[in-house]
């Protein structure tokens, strides 16, 4: 179990770290049920775990900035994309702080490169964390059962003629490029907790995590937004 020892006088502390924070970061679209599994690492697993993701950094983000790192793919705001990429960069370099004082992190994000330009995030975020121990997990869920949800949650359904929305499709094709992942999960068949027990597992069984090793020597290469699916 990593510990962080604190010691000092005068109400200053330092901390004496036996071994860096596991960092677990689950990838996938909205609704696909990151949230949910991040609540239950939180709350069940050994250690101090620090809840850091998209919703998080959102709530933070000054209005005239949103939606911030939750800029959805489809290029309609290449004037935000260079605040995303400084967002993100943020985002992880506090990832990254929390591992080396001790603290485990889950991180619950939608990482895509559907912007206006290629901008490589991923491999950028995967090279802050260099030397840290990463755990990349794909969150896959059927766009019906993300359908579904988004109906339930903010009553934002199908189109008019029937169709899902554009945006949807968008984040259900490009969230899972390059799909390099240490462990892959499907919400749609298994529940936050059962979710949760495998990621657990593979913390405490193996195979040692390579996913963001293999990313970070990637460059930006683009990623195709295909414009010839039915709106």
């Amino acid at each position: 179990m990593t510990r962080v020892v604190a010691s000092g006088e005068g109400g200053i502390f330092m901390a004496q770290v036996e071994k860096p924070g596991e960092i677990v970061i689950l990838n996938g679209t909205p609704r696909s049920g990151k949230s949910s599994i991040a609540a239950v690492i939180q709350n069940r697993f050994e250690g101090v775990w620090m809840n850091v993701g998209v919703d998080r950094f959102m709530q933070m983000t000054p209005e005239q900035y949103q939606p911030g790192i939750g800029l959805r793919p489809g290029g309609e705001r290449p004037d935000l994309e260079p605040f995303v990429v400084i967002m993100y960069q943020a985002m992880y370099e506090t990832i990254a702080s929390y591992s080396r004082l001790g603290l485990n992190v889950v991180v619950d994000v939608g990482h895509h490169d559907g912007h206006s330009v290629p901008r490589g995030i991923l491999p950028r975020c995967a090279r802050i964390l260099k030397g840290l121990p990463v755990l990349f997990v794909g969150i896959r869920c059927p766009i019906e059962i993300v359908m579904e949800r988004r109906i339930d949650t903010w009553h934002a359904g199908y189109t008019a003629d029937g169709k899902v929305p554009k945006p949807v499709r968008l984040w259900q094709e490009l969230v899972h490029v390059p799909g390099i992942y240490d462990l892959e999960i499907d919400t749609s068949v298994l529940s936050p907790e059962e979710s949760a027990h495998l990621i657990s597992q593979r913390l405490k069984n193996g195979p040692r995590p390579t996913a963001f090793q293999r990313i970070e020597g990637m460059g930006s290469e683009p990623y195709t937004i295909r414009e010839n699916v039915e709106e």
